[in-house]
């Protein structure tokens, strides 16, 4: 072998271990896994049945049928921390203001998708659920510096119940790694150049789990269209993470991807709880 080509042979290997030290999630004192198969996005919600997303009565509903559920929070113009998806109000509400412009008692007066239901407090959340179904909590963060995982880490840290944290966004697991090393953490993951249109380096990063040696994740939560993307492969096979699948569906999009994924957050049907 020629000089060029072990230059070549040695700079192909320290790249490609880079790249698995980045990617590699807590392999030393991991938390233990979440019980349970299947969670309910955003609650068991059926706006057809006057149910929406994210609100109590979507709650009601995912634990009464037993299944675990997965949830948003973030926080309001005077601090508190509620259970919403989008940073605005405009789909959900039909108001062209974001959640934190508005204190709790404002959008205490704002209908989610048109029904009786109102965007509860994270509190109300988990005294509805109470233990019964073990929980997914999406921390959404919005702006550096963000007081929305001390916020939501002082009121989990009196449930009793069980419950992991995940977000995509990584200074809210680096936050959770520092602060509450013990409560089990997933990172958030998808292309998404393909699926939010956003094209952009930094997003190179998160898609393609390249934070993991930071945030040190104890699962990995992906989309689960993006099945067989290297590193959510390699995190699963090489370092046995557990894996996530979001959002499926349907019996046919659960059936695809059942052998990728360990876990399952679905809408739109009833998975076989005893499957």
């Amino acid at each position: 072998m020629n000089r060029k080509n072990f230059s070549v042979l040695t700079h192909a290997a320290a790249l490609g271990l880079a790249y698995l030290f980045s990617i590699t999630p807590r392999l030393i004192g991991r938390a233990k896994r979440m019980p349970g198969l299947y969670f309910a996005h955003r609650g068991l919600h059926n706006i057809e049945n006057g149910i929406p997303e994210n609100t109590l009565a979507a709650f009601q509903a995912a634990a009464d049928h037993g299944y675990g559920i997965e949830m948003d929070v973030q926080l309001t113009k005077d601090g508190q921390v509620v259970v919403a998806h989008d940073f605005d109000l405009k789909r959900i509400c039909g108001i062209e203001k974001d959640v934190d412009e508005c204190t709790y008692e404002e959008l205490c007066r704002f209908p989610v998708l048109g029904t009786d239901q109102r965007i509860p407090l994270l509190k109300d959340v988990l005294k509805i659920v109470d233990g019964k179904v073990p929980l997914i909590v999406e921390i959404k963060y919005k702006k550096i510096g963000s007081a929305v995982c001390r916020k939501t880490a002082q009121i989990l840290d009196t449930y009793p119940g069980t419950y992991c944290i995940e977000s995509f966004h990584p200074l809210a697991l680096l936050w959770y790694r520092k602060f509450r090393p013990d409560i089990c953490r997933g990172q958030l993951a998808m292309n998404f150049h393909r699926d939010d249109g956003k094209f952009h380096p930094v997003y190179y990063f998160p898609r393609h789990l390249l934070l993991n040696f930071l945030t040190k994740p104890d699962f990995i939560a992906y989309d689960y269209h993006a099945k067989a993307a290297i590193s959510l492969t390699l995190c699963r096979v090489l370092f046995g993470i557990p894996c996530f699948a979001w959002t499926v569906k349907s019996v046919r999009e659960l059936y695809a991807c059942e052998r990728t994924f360990d876990y399952f957050i679905f809408e739109g049907f009833l998975p076989e709880r005893d499957k």
